[in-house]
C-alpha cells in the first residue's frame, strides 16, 4: 500500500523577485541547492518536459515531469508523468527588495519503500531536507550578489 505525503516550507530571500525567479526558474541549476536532486536535464525537443534524478544513499529515483503552469515571478507548477510521482509548486512572493520562496511538494512513497519506512519519519527527513534547500538556496544567491557587487 502506498500513500501521498505533503509537504510546504518557504524562506524569505534578501534579494529582488527578478533575481530569485530567474535562479529558481532555470531548472536545470537545481542541484547546486537541492542536496537530494542529482541532475535536471529540460527535453530539447519539448522544453515543457524535463529528467529528473534524486539520490539519497542507497535510493536513487528517477521521473519525468511536466511543466503545468508558469506565472513569471509567480509560480511554477509541475507533475511527473513517469517515474517517481511527484507533483508540487514553487510560488514566489515580492516583498519589495526581499523574496519569499514557498515549495510544496507531494510525492508518492513506493509500495516497498512506504513499508520499510515508517511515513512519519519519512516525512520529517523529507521536510527538513527541503528546507535545508532553501536555505541554501538563500546562501547561493546572497553569494552570487556580493560577486557581482565586488566586479
Amino acid at each position: 500500500m502506498s500513500g501521498w505525503l505533503e509537504h510546504s516550507v518557504q524562506v524569505e530571500v534578501d534579494a529582488p523577485i527578478d533575481m530569485v525567479w530567474g535562479l529558481w526558474s532555470d531548472l536545470e541549476q537545481m542541484p547546486k541547492w537541492m542536496k537530494w536532486i542529482e541532475s535536471v536535464e529540460i527535453l530539447e525537443e519539448n522544453p515543457e518536459l524535463s529528467r529528473w534524478k534524486l539520490a539519497s544513499g542507497t535510493f536513487e529515483f528517477k521521473w519525468l515531469s511536466r511543466t503545468l503552469k508558469v506565472v513569471p515571478n509567480q509560480i511554477i507548477q509541475w507533475e511527473s508523468i513517469d517515474g517517481l510521482p511527484n507533483r508540487g509548486a514553487v510560488r514566489f512572493y515580492d516583498r519589495r527588495g526581499s523574496s519569499i520562496v514557498r515549495l510544496s511538494i507531494a510525492y508518492d512513497i513506493p509500495g516497498i519503500l512506504g513499508q520499510v519506512m515508517d511515513n512519519l519519519f519519512l516525512g520529517k527527513v523529507v521536510e527538513s531536507t527541503i528546507q535545508a534547500d532553501l536555505e541554501r538556496f538563500r546562501e547561493y544567491i546572497t553569494k552570487i550578489q556580493q560577486q557581482t557587487t565586488t566586479v
